[in-house]
């Protein structure tokens, strides 16, 4: 269990837990056959947000993900709290770990720099991104235009380790050329990405075809399906300024109308997502990742409709 504590961790010496050493790739856990539940955090700014954080991975770690990942901030914004989140975590509790890494204006050096400090620290898994530029728009040069350049750096510089990347079904935000956009993400895969992470998604059917187009572009790593419960409308709001092109189906927007106060709102997402998660279930998708915005309820209640104590049943 992790044990909770105000404000980030501390910063520890890796030769202090020696006895740490287990790890296992996500595309090991994802070769099963299984469908893989994982779930995503994200490293908090205030010493609030941490004790939320915290008393979440709590409430959440009997659920047994098959792993977590941890978020890493625009242009490198939150390097070393992301870093602290992801190394404490392996240390302190059984939940395999997979730290994000965006590239944007990152040097080769820095990237050398970041990876060799993961690797001291037992951690073997990233979700390698491009990233979003800086909403300042200071974007120093970097070493790394596209993400499938980090990907090729790390299996030239760390082969030992598991590599995911990000799919879209919806259409990548930056891109105007659906065509272009799968070859595109065919270069993550031939570059040695192990599976795609989707951007999250409310209608199944955009999963579907968008397998089904990978597939015929000859992309064969396993898809995981990103699904985010709506909390409230401000939060329903805010994914469509950050997933811009994410469609919100007309039965989802009278759903969430019918709901007269936020809290109705958070079970009427939490039901949609359950149905989202029940149907990719059903339809045995190689893995599903719960957006969890570090609230636990949602992903709790996913749960407990299902019937499940523990995801680790699916595997």
């Amino acid at each position: 269990m992790l044990r909770r504590q105000h404000g980030p961790p501390a910063r520890t010496s890796v030769s202090y837990y020696p006895w740490k050493v287990r790890f296992m790739l996500i595309r090991d856990i994802l070769s099963a056959g299984k469908t893989a539940v994982s779930f995503e955090f994200f490293p908090p700014k205030t010493p609030a947000g941490w004790d939320r954080l915290f008393r979440s991975i709590s409430e959440l770690t009997p659920l047994k993900p098959a792993y977590v990942s941890v978020t890493y901030g625009a242009g490198g914004s939150t390097r070393d709290r992301t870093h602290d989140l992801v190394t404490r975590l392996h240390r302190e509790t059984d939940l395999e770990v997979v730290a994000h890494l965006t590239c944007v204006g990152h040097s080769r050096d820095e990237m050398h720099a970041i990876l060799d400090r993961y690797a001291e620290g037992g951690v073997h898994n990233i979700l390698a991104l491009r990233g979003d530029d800086p909403t300042d728009g200071k974007l120093p040069p970097g070493d790394f235009p596209f993400a499938a350049d980090l990907v090729d750096f790390i299996r030239s510089n760390h082969p030992q380790m598991g590599v995911g990347v990000a799919g879209f079904p919806e259409g990548h935000p930056s891109s105007s050329n659906r065509l272009d956009e799968i070859a595109k993400l065919k270069d993550k895969v031939d570059a040695g990405a192990d599976y795609i992470v989707t951007q999250l998604f409310f209608d199944n059917r955009d999963y579907y075809d968008y397998v089904d187009r990978c597939r015929l572009a000859g992309i064969e790593a396993p898809l995981i399906a990103g699904i985010m419960p709506i909390s409230s409308r401000k939060n329903m709001a805010r994914m469509a300024e950050l997933a811009p092109r994410t469609r919100f189906p007309a039965s989802l927007i009278r759903t969430v109308k019918r709901a007269d106060s936020d809290k109705r709102v958070e079970m009427a997402g939490t039901h949609w997502a359950t149905e989202q998660v029940r149907d990719l279930l059903d339809n045995g998708v190689p893995g599903i990742h719960l957006y969890t915005l570090n609230n636990s309820a949602s992903t709790l209640r996913i749960g407990e409709s299902l019937g499940l104590d523990g995801f680790d049943a699916l595997l």
